[in-house]
């Protein structure tokens, strides 16, 4: 199934018709969005519990570094010291990873190239190394029909339990984190920053309510506070979205900090999924 935008119109292919938000962000046209089979039509069935304790809902285009001028600009200018710093130093052994990749399954690229949506619903192309098999995207809905299980019933990221698709190389390399170096290139293009929400897949991004809509408000990060915490892969899809809106609203040169610590914490310790 397929979700493209063609006139300002949203044609929904295969799921029930919804009405949309208006927070809700139109997808590029003519972008494909693949939406597996049995995906939830929205998450607004999920259990979200009390979400007035983090204030009023805030509206598409909202600037939330408005009143953060200085960290705003500083914030940037570190995450292109830092990443070209990174790029340099880890350089050597970023090839031995992508050599590493190919040589365990050499059927494709050792880069994957992913579309993602960014701050304020603009999709780029994020870099990652490749942990899975060639045709993964293909093989999920295969998986699908043969029963097999997904970490969270209704999640949208449709996380796969002992996911079948990852190769020798990609269970290491997804559990320390080292797939998401290439990143580093999406921070200085301007994409990312070293700390935000996760960037989403656009079909994941068509399923938010309002909520989860204000993740977007800011420029997606390399770490957050999900991507930080021991066995994230247990958290569940509210949980995450509200760590990601606290990050919103008390994001510090003291939080980013403590995320960066905390994340080298995971990677060392392989204790990310």
């Amino acid at each position: 199934m397929y979700k493209t935008r063609s006139d300002n119109e949203i044609i929904n292919v295969g799921l029930p018709e919804r009405e949309m938000p208006e927070s809700e962000i139109i997808i590029e046209e003519n972008t494909p969005v693949y939406i597996p089979s049995g995906t939830p039509n929205s998450t607004e069935d999920m259990e979200w519990g009390d979400l007035t304790v983090f204030g009023p809902i805030l509206p598409p285009g909202t600037d939330v570094l408005k009143d953060k001028p200085v960290y705003r600009f500083f914030k940037r200018f570190f995450d292109v010291v830092l990443s070209v710093f990174a790029l340099v130093v880890l350089f050597p052994f970023m090839l031995l990873v992508a050599l590493i990749i190919f040589i365990d399954d050499p059927h494709g690229s050792p880069l994957f190239i992913q579309t993602r949506t960014g701050k304020n619903g603009k999709e780029f192309r994020l870099f990652k190394f490749r942990s899975m098999v060639v045709n993964a995207e293909a093989l999920l809905e295969e998986l699908r029909k043969q029963g097999i299980s997904f970490k969270a019933p209704n999640d949208p990221t449709y996380k796969v339990k002992d996911d079948p698709r990852m190769t020798r190389v990609g269970k290491f390399i997804r559990k320390t984190s080292i797939d998401e170096l290439p990143q580093l290139l999406n921070i200085i293009m301007g994409h990312m920053s070293i700390v935000g929400p996760r960037p989403p897949l656009p079909r994941e991004v068509v399923l938010y309510n309002e909520f989860t809509m204000q993740r977007l408000l800011m420029r997606p990060g390399l770490t957050s506070i999900w991507q930080s915490t021991h066995n994230r892969d247990d958290i569940l899809f509210p949980e995450w979205m509200k760590m990601d809106v606290t990050y919103l609203h008390d994001c510090s040169f003291l939080l980013d900090c403590k995320l960066i610590i905390k994340t080298f914490a995971v990677v060392f310790t392989a204790n990310g999924n």
